[in-house]
């Protein structure tokens, strides 16, 4: 059974992982699980949906979705992994019909990969970006620097050089974009290693969702000629 929906107004962030909300008049703590800036969406006055806490801890919520204009954009960083096992089974990417989850966070290089699956003999490696940031119809990954990311990248290029393949997977976590991309302003070094990826053989697409405050809806896949690329990393693929 859904929960009661509960709405707070956005005041603060004091660290990645906390912001305060005025909720019934009262300012809250509440615990945010998503590391990114959230420059765009934690805006003062921002509505934020609340889930109350079943544990005990510091914060009596999670902020869940900010709500801009007329949809939800899901706070939560994990939620894409959650769904993705969903979103495999529905169809939704249709090169990967009929494929199997082998692993899930299997070891890559120094790292971990978020899925490994395989369709028949192939085995393909599977990175999700949860994406929050869209301007103008263009989503945007990341929003902050991710040194992690950017060796994930390098991971995932050294695989398919060894004739495995990759899919890095956008899902954008709001239905509002058309087109997708690197944030090259913002980490120019994740934005080059995902070219280089892409060179080396591995591909990339998006999935743009809605948010109802529980679950992501996918709303439509955006294939390699919606990738936009900035021109400081030219690629062929």
């Amino acid at each position: 059974m859904r929960e009661k929906e509960i709405w707070g107004e956005f005041l603060s962030r004091p660290n990645r992982f906390s912001i305060w909300v005025r909720v019934n008049g009262k300012e809250e703590l509440a615990h945010l699980p998503n590391p990114g800036r959230l420059l765009e969406v934690l805006s003062p006055g921002r509505p934020i949906l609340l889930r109350p806490a079943h544990s005990e801890r510091k914060t009596k919520f999670t902020a869940v979705g900010a709500k801009l204009g007329s949809f939800l954009v899901s706070l939560d960083s994990t939620l894409p992994n959650r769904a993705f096992p969903h979103i495999l089974a529905e169809g939704w990417i249709p090169e990967l019909l009929g494929a199997e989850i082998l692993q899930v966070e299997p070891r890559l290089g120094e790292g971990r990969a978020d899925f490994l699956l395989s369709l028949g003999s192939r085995r393909i490696w599977m990175e999700l970006k949860s994406v929050t940031l869209v301007r103008d119809g263009l989503a945007l990954f990341p929003d902050a620097p991710t040194t992690r990311g950017a060796r994930h990248m390098r991971e995932l290029q050294k695989v398919v050089q060894e004739g495995d393949e990759a899919l890095v997977l956008f899902v954008v976590q709001r239905p509002d974009a058309e087109r997708f991309g690197p944030n090259f302003e913002v980490d120019p070094r994740f934005s080059q290693a995902f070219c280089e990826a892409l060179r080396a053989g591995a591909r990339t697409q998006a999935l743009v969702c809605a948010f109802d405050g529980e679950e992501l809806h996918p709303q439509k896949l955006l294939g390699p000629e919606s990738l936009v690329l900035p021109e400081a990393c030219p690629a062929s693929f």
